[in-house]
Parts: C-alpha cells; structure tokens; sequence
C-alpha cells in the first residue's frame, strides 16, 4: 500500500489528510463530536449551525437565534478539542434568518473552512471579509449556479471560491438544490453529469477551483468513480451518522438501520425546498394532510411555508424532534444510501475502510 498524495484536497490553505469531507447535518446530527473525530481521523470534519441551540442549557424554545451564536463558540471549541491538527468546517444553510451571524461567529471562532449551500451564497465573501484565511465553499447542484456564483464573487469581491461542493439532488439527503421534487431526480443534475461538465467548464476559464463530489457516495469505488470525473474529494453524510460519534440519539440511528428502500420519500420542506427524509409518523401524517396547525416559534427560516401560511410544519421543532429521538414528531433526513446501513461503527474504522479500499495506507492524525 501507498500514501495517498495521488488523492490530494487542497481547500485553501487547507489540506485534510484524506479527501473526505463529512457533510453537515443539521440539528445536531453532525455536531462537535463528530465533527472532531472526523478530523482527528484524517478527513475534514463539519459541523452543522443550524440548531446548535437544542444543545444550550438556556434554550427556551424560541430563543434559537441567540442561543445558535452560543453554541457555535461552544461546539467549535469543544471539536477542536477532539480533532488534533484536523480541519474543521462549518455549514451555514443561505435560508436561516441568522445566516448573517453564524457565518461572523463561525470565522471569529476560528473556523477552517465554510461550506455553504441551501440558496446561493452570494454575499458569502463580505461576510468574511475580515477572515481571509477561512476557506470559502458553495454547494450548487449545477454548472449554471457555480458560473452565476463565480461571476458574482470576482466582480464584487475580487475573489474566487476556494472550492465547490457539487450535490446532486438525486440522492442526496436533507434539504436539496432543486426547485421541486421533480427537478430532484432529473439525471441532467446527477454527479455523471454535472461534475465533468464543470470540470471542464474551469478548465475552458483558466482557473483551478476543486470540486467535491456529494450525494450518494458510499464507498471507495464510488471515491474512485468521483475522482476519474475529475473531482479532487467526496463529501459523505449518510454514512458518517452511522457512527458511534454521531452527535444524534440512539433511536435517530436505529431509525437509519431500520430504513428500507420506500421508507426513503421526498417531501417539500417548510423552507419551500424539496427534502430527502424517512418515512417517519410525523412525515405520514404531512402525506396524509394530517398535521395539526401550528405557530411558527423561533422564526429561523428567511422563507417558511409554517410561517406565511399556518400549513406544513415547523421545520424547526421536528428536527429537533429527530435529534432528540421522538419518532412520532421528529424529521429525519436522509440520503438514499440510508438502506444499505446494517450497524454502528466507529468514525476510524469507517475512515480506514474508504482509505485502504483506495489502496492507501491509512494513518490517522
């Protein structure tokens, strides 16, 4: 076996020792645990903004704003703790109401790199203007949006993405880069598709961005099948809640390895975007056009179908509902490759299974 200086993800001035990125999973699915323990095991470890406020004893319910910027300090400190000389980033979704704030606590905590997604980042540069060793990366789900991204980015800030995580919709989980749920399974926005094609399409521009390949991988041949497209890294999030660090309850997990294929259903999230989640009762009763009304609480979305029209549910109760392990109301999202999961195992074990399967010897931190 080899070293893997042929697998080399370079963000920024950011080098992870593998090029594996653990997605961000929101709320409190990828929190400082695992966050912490994929970067002491050679990847980059994410940690997710979105509901850090479960976590803070002085959470009332309401106060998610305030309590979100407490425990972003909290969970960064407390990963870096964990994570070695590991890199660690943070995953602001564009749709919170206290993007703004989370990106500026983030970087002023000292975070490596962000990742952000769920709308364009198109003011993300601004934000961290006075931060210009943090790392910056969209996710988009198409070449258009990275061009639209890029143009904006270089005209008004003068600068450029350090990197792309391109997520297709098609099997991706949680919270999707697509107008509806039609548009979610169009095969123009699979990996196949759209990560040669933007390969390409830097290549034509002259500029060298990597590009990590998100959504439905699951193993090493699939980290293979990313970098022959031209990608320089993975991003996995399904397989990494599978883990013994996963920040999320037991029963979030038993729910993974109890998921069977038609338990995997698209819904249209309270944020107006389709969403990849299990076939839990409270999803059921959404299906059924069950759910009982209810008052927006914490009014953390910029656009919330909860809010505006009293219908669907809040987005922020059943997430939090999943990370506290209530079946009945919680939302559970999910990847398509949830059906594959048989057991729990440890964040380095499931490092070194990807690492040695690309024929490398692996070493964590």
């Amino acid at each position: 076996m080899k070293e893997c200086k042929e697998y080399t993800l370079r963000i920024g001035k950011h080098t992870p020792k593998y090029p594996i990125v653990q997605g961000g999973m929101g709320v409190m699915v990828s929190g400082p645990n695992l966050a912490g323990a994929v970067a002491s095991a050679g990847g980059v470890g994410t940690i997710a903004s979105v509901g850090l406020a479960v976590t803070s004893p002085d959470f009332t319910g309401t106060n998610v704003a305030k309590e979100n910027i407490v425990m972003i300090k909290k969970a960064i400190e407390k990963a870096r703790q964990i994570a070695s000389d590991g890199v660690l980033a943070m995953n602001c979704m564009c749709a919170l109401s206290d993007y703004d704030d989370m990106v500026h606590t983030s970087c002023d905590s000292g975070i490596d790199i962000i990742i952000s997604g769920a709308g364009l980042p198109l003011k993300l540069p601004e934000l961290t203007k006075d931060y210009p060793g943090t790392a910056l990366v969209p996710i988009v789900s198409s070449v258009k949006a990275a061009d639209l991204i890029m143009r904006k980015w270089e005209k008004s800030y003068g600068r450029l993405p350090d990197a792309f995580v391109v997520e297709t919709p098609n099997t991706a989980g949680g919270h999707l880069g697509a107008r509806n749920e039609s548009q979610a399974m169009d095969k123009a926005l699979s990996l196949k598709a759209v990560v040669p094609a933007l390969v390409d399409f830097l290549k034509n521009l002259g500029v060298n961005i990597p590009i990590i390949s998100a959504g439905g991988i699951w193993d090493s041949k699939d980290i293979k099948e990313a970098f022959d497209m031209g990608a320089s890294g993975v991003q996995m999030g399904t397989r990494f809640v599978a883990t013994e660090e996963a920040d999320a309850s037991d029963r979030f997990k038993q729910a993974y390895l109890d998921a069977k294929e038609d338990d995997v259903v698209l819904i249209k999230s309270p944020a107006g975007l389709p969403g990849r989640a299990i076939l839990s009762p409270l999803v059921k009763r959404y299906f059924d056009d069950m759910l009982e009304k209810t008052a927006c609480k914490a009014a953390c979305l910029t656009h919330c179908i909860c809010r505006a029209k009293h219908e669907t549910f809040c987005i922020a109760d059943a997430l939090m509902s999943a990370y506290k392990g209530d079946w009945e109301n919680g939302l559970f999202f999910c990847g398509t490759n949830v059906t594959k999961l048989k057991k729990i195992v440890k964040v380095r074990e499931l490092m070194e299974e990807l690492v040695t399967g690309l024929g490398c010897v692996y070493s964590p931190l």
